[in-house]
């Protein structure tokens, strides 16, 4: 009778174990990485979603491109480059091993195209030839690097290079990534080249593929950047936004190949599962008038610059409220997006997110006789 007990008791341990091996955890349990250092955050408002040994200093590898790319993406911005500005190639940069495009010394092609070969391609030589253009050597746009990455209050991240291979003094964390990628989100251009997956570079002879592969196995995956070395491993910072919600993952050390993928898909599988973009106000809605003082018309609407909002655990989006502030009254002339004033998202006393509100359209000051008219009429009701 023991015997036959402890077979059945037996036999249900075997059964359970089987009937739960595939349950996936429950919300709010801590996710299993193979990383040595991982981190999701909230793209809109840098809050920390997960996180594992997030400031731990390593090697990034490729990833080092992504600040390249914003360094770059900055001189721009501030009309120092053009995209169409012509780039040469230089001996130093032709010399570069790893990841290239094989550049040829002499060999030219726009800014936007060494762009998009860093980006989709990991081009090391690229990235030389970019540095050279935009500060005259390597070794001075590196500086920029590192002048961008105290700008964004980085703690643990120094650049030795703007490429990524291994050198001494050339590391950063998951966390200082994740802040990186989220400065990057305000370049619609880095955006636009780490979302290309495929391009013919030299009128078709030498085909890229974005090295990227969420791209194209993850929906609403649309940057940022790989990484790879013996030192580093596999490494990746990405975005991914989904009904309104954006997320940022960063992981760094993963041992598999293609590991740092699937890890990445965890994370995200977690915080799209757990959190959503709860909206308050859509962009452009109107959220009041002001009067206008000495222009053609006596009011303009205001309007939402961007969407208010914020990201919160789903099931938990209780006692929130929303505080409107216009000014009293602008004097013209009011351009079309002017601020006259903000929306401000609350939760219990705690400020959440807030939005500007802007001018709707513009409003051209009025002449002189215009504005005697306007006012004699006020005064005397004709």
């Amino acid at each position: 009778m023991r015997k036959s007990l402890a077979i059945v008791l037996a036999m249900l341990v075997v059964l359970g174990n089987i009937g739960f091996a595939n349950v996936q955890p429950v919300l709010g349990v801590e996710i299993v990485t193979e990383a040595t250092s991982a981190i999701l955050m909230d793209a809109a408002s840098g809050q920390i979603l997960y996180e594992k040994e997030s400031h731990k200093e390593l090697p990034p590898a490729s990833v080092t491109k992504l600040m390249t790319l914003l360094v770059a993406s900055d001189a721009v911005a501030s009309g120092k480059v053009k995209l169409t500005d012509k780039v040469t190639a230089s001996e130093n940069a032709s010399k570069l091993g790893g990841s290239q495009i094989y550049l040829e010394p002499g060999e030219t092609f726009t800014l936007e195209q060494m762009l998009i070969a860093i980006a989709v391609g990991s081009a090391n030589d690229g990235c030389v030839a970019v540095a050279e253009h935009i500060d005259g050597t390597h070794e001075a746009f590196v500086e920029e690097m590192n002048r961008k990455a105290q700008a964004l209050g980085l703690k643990n991240t120094h650049f030795a290079n703007a490429y990524g291979l291994p050198a001494e003094g050339h590391y950063t964390s998951a966390y200082d990534l994740a802040v990186i990628s989220r400065e990057a989100l305000n370049y619609p251009l880095i955006r636009k080249l780490t979302s290309i997956k495929e391009y013919d570079l030299r009128d078709g002879k030498f085909k890229l593929w974005n090295t990227n592969k969420l791209l194209w196995w993850y929906p609403g995956a649309d940057g940022f950047k790989t990484g790879w070395t013996n030192e580093a491993k596999y490494c990746l910072a990405s975005t991914v936004e989904r009904n309104g919600l954006r997320l940022i993952c960063v992981v760094m050390g993963v041992p598999q190949v293609r590991g740092h993928f699937a890890e990445s898909m965890k994370i995200y599988n977690y915080g799209f599962a757990k959190y959503e973009f709860k909206q308050f106000a859509p962009v452009t809605q109107k959220q009041g008038v002001v009067k206008v003082r000495k222009g053609i018309e006596d009011e303009v609407t205001a309007v939402t610059e961007k969407p208010l909002g914020t990201t919160v655990e789903k099931g938990k989006d209780k006692n929130f409220w929303v505080e409107t502030k216009l000014n009293p009254e602008i004097s013209a002339p009011i351009q079309k997006g002017q601020k006259i004033g903000e929306i401000l998202l609350y939760r219990n006393d705690q400020l959440q997110a807030n939005v500007n509100l802007i001018a709707d359209h513009s409003i051209a000051r009025a002449g002189l006789a215009e504005q005697m008219t306007r006012t004699l009429k006020g005064v005397f009701g004709y």
